[in-house]
């Protein structure tokens, strides 16, 4: 597939157009920023797409999305009223209006949709799931989500992750969506959610003041009850993902995948994991598209994020 990128803000611009490099034909990069697109186009020898209108109107067949948050209602229904196939870094809107937005002219207009979720597809998280869904742990009661960095402690994230008009928030809304898609893909959708924000001094970028340390609590209607973890102001703290139930629990951390159940006498043992799946880049630059990172994913992650950002102290 012909693709071009449409922006170079993301931090993971570089990595999706390497995929594009390897995989297909990337025949431009457009970026709003002339200086960023220039320094990028001239590093990889790649042509420069100079304007939003030259992508709209060039043989690209999709496009990678990697602008900042705050544009992706504007770029990506344009990006479908054109025919481009598109895919998008998390999240896809700020608001639920807006993801709705872009999933009717997604949809109006028939085109491939792939967002970035690619902790669904890894090896320990599917092992989680695939006990979860086999009944050995009973009724979920429990999941807890831990996922943190030290972009702020060690000063490699860049200025404009910061910024609450961009993102629309901070830590919760960028790495915090890998702990609201999980939840989701595990639980469900929750009817609360409840947050703690706070806002250490470690960057001096973050002259916003957005959150750099986030925890949300979400109760579900069954009674089950998750929590999301994250955070740019932590070193060596390994993520870790552990679901619970009447009957037992499951755990994903650096030293594997372990469970403790009935059928283990209520022992820890560890647990074989097969392989990665294909992430969902790839799938997107393939055409071999798995469930679970398309738009009806998408909106409810947003959701998720409005309820969590609906209701912080």
């Amino acid at each position: 597939m012909k693709v071009a990128v449409c922006g170079l803000w993301h931090v993971h611009a570089e990595e999706y157009f390497l995929h594009a490099r390897d995989l297909g034909e990337v025949v431009g990069v457009y970026d709003d920023n002339a200086q960023r697109r220039t320094e990028f186009c001239e590093k990889y020898q790649v042509k420069a797409i100079e304007t939003f209108e030259e992508l709209l109107s060039s043989d690209a067949e999709g496009v990678i999305v990697a602008t900042a948050t705050n544009a992706h209602v504007d770029v990506m229904v344009k990006l479908a009223n054109a025919g481009k196939h598109i895919f998008t870094e998390k999240v896809l809107a700020l608001t639920d209006e807006g993801a709705a937005e872009i999933a009717e002219a997604v949809r109006n207009n028939g085109v491939r949709f792939v967002i970035s979720l690619p902790w669904k597809y890894n090896a320990p998280q599917i092992a989680i799931k695939n006990t979860v869904e086999s009944g050995e742990l009973g009724k979920i009661n429990y999941l807890r989500f831990r996922n943190c960095h030290s972009g702020s402690l060690d000063g490699w994230l860049p200025a404009h992750f910061y910024s609450q008009e961009e993102c629309g928030g901070g830590a919760m809304i960028d790495l915090g969506a890998h702990g609201m898609y999980l939840t989701d893909w595990i639980c469900g959708v929750p009817v609360t959610a409840t947050s703690v924000f706070t806002k250490s001094d470690a960057s001096p970028l973050n002259v916003d003041g957005v959150e750099d340390n986030a925890v949300t609590v979400m109760g579900f209607a069954d009674g089950c009850i998750a929590i999301n973890e994250t955070g740019f102001v932590s070193r060596g703290y390994p993520s870790s993902l552990e679901v619970g139930g009447e009957k037992g629990y499951i755990r994903a951390d650096n030293n594997g995948v372990v469970k403790c159940t009935a059928d283990t006498g209520y022992k820890p043992v560890q647990v074989e994991v097969g392989e990665n799946q294909t992430t969902p880049i790839d799938q997107f630059l393939t055409g071999n598209i798995l469930p679970g990172c398309g738009l009806d994913e998408a909106v409810r992650l947003t959701h998720l994020m409005v309820m969590a950002y609906s209701n912080r102290n």
